[in-house]
């Protein structure tokens, strides 16, 4: 090669190095994520974990993509077709995405997985057989599970409600009977007869995330059997709980999110929300993958290290006694320096 050939080789490579540098070394990421049903604007999942993810990878510098479910039946599809894009890192949002980012992970070892809502971990399926197993050193290695603790602040929730019920009855309107939303009820519930041993709590599971007329329905049925307290733990079918609790001029509480924010219909009767920071979780995840560092196995959010938490009181900020506040406050800390036990054994 001539002396020019090579001063010109060495100057491209200078260049690119250049460039590669400037971008922060991440051109060839991209992050994709498969939202649930729903759609991307739920006030929930789906939009809490896309700000999340985007916001993090429009940081970072990365490629970003996703893409709304239209149906359950679209799963492996979705997630197929962003690994044929070559996502490097795709995230699946809740828990009826399990089994399908499962198979797709053992699928494409190279691939990194991020899923909200459902507990994996390196060596996950490796006495199901081989088949479950893709490498020797088993399991699910590519795979980051972002789990929250919901009974811890569903506990806060129920010590809230156990403090302010007049009635002694609270109702819970929960979706489907999965484990997230049993570890909301089982805390509240919990959270509510440690405050008050006299509470009868109240709960209906209905088998659809999207049903908020059934939703109100049961609410609209807990408030005749007594209830003055509805927590909404399920979606938009939570939310029809909500909205009955709003329309009898009783008193309410959010789920996932500060729902103060996201559903201003029942701002006037919300007391608080409680609130797992799923944006936060995911977006931790994309910026852990940008800087190389994303660990397969489970992220647990819990109201010690601030990944779950009771929102703002607002409107009810006066409302709320001091001794109720607390009494939540006390909650908390027994929570966070294990001397409380929300009493959920999986």
């Amino acid at each position: 090669m001539s002396k020019k050939r090579m001063s010109l080789f060495v100057l491209a490579i200078l260049v690119l190095s250049l460039v590669l540098a400037a971008c922060g070394g991440t051109a060839e990421k991209k992050v994709c994520a498969v939202l649930d049903t729903g759609g991307e604007n739920d006030k929930s999942f789906n939009e809490f974990t896309l700000k999340g993810a985007r916001e993090a990878a429009d940081k970072a510098g990365l490629e970003f993509a996703h893409i709304v479910s239209e149906s359950d039946a679209d799963y492996e599809k979705n997630i197929n077709n962003f690994v044929d894009e070559g996502c490097g890192l795709i995230i699946t949002v809740g828990f009826l995405m399990g089994d399908t980012t499962k198979a797709a992970a053992i699928a494409n070892p190279d691939v990194n997985f991020a899923i909200v809502d459902v507990d994996y971990w390196p060596g996950f399926g490796c006495d199901e057989g081989v088949d479950s197993c893709y490498s020797e050193e088993g399991g699910l290695s590519n795979v980051t599970s972002l789990m929250f603790a919901e009974d811890e602040v569903g506990y806060l929730a129920g010590t809230l409600a156990g403090c302010m019920s007049e009635t002694a009855v609270i109702g819970t309107v929960s979706g489907m009977e999965i484990p997230p939303v049993v570890k909301f009820v089982v805390g509240y519930q919990n959270g509510a007869k440690a405050q008050n041993p006299s509470i009868e709590a109240l709960n209906v599971y209905i088998p659809d995330f999207n049903d908020p007329t059934t939703g109100k329905q049961a609410g609209e049925t807990q408030i005749g059997q007594g209830a003055d307290v509805i927590f909404g733990v399920g979606g938009n079918t939570g939310n029809g709980g909500l909205l009955a609790a709003h329309e009898a001029g009783l008193m309410a509480i959010g789920v996932d999110v500060d729902q103060y924010n996201t559903y201003p219909e029942v701002q006037a009767s919300l007391m608080t929300s409680a609130a797992k920071n799923m944006d936060v979780a995911t977006g931790d995840a994309v910026t852990a993958y940008a800087n190389d560092t994303l660990e397969a196995g489970i992220q647990l959010a819990t109201v010690a290290n601030g990944g779950v938490g009771l929102a703002s009181y607002h409107d009810w900020d006066s409302k709320v006694p001091a001794e109720c506040k607390a009494a939540v406050d006390a909650a908390a800390a027994g929570l966070t320096d294990g001397s409380i036990s929300t009493g959920y054994a999986p």
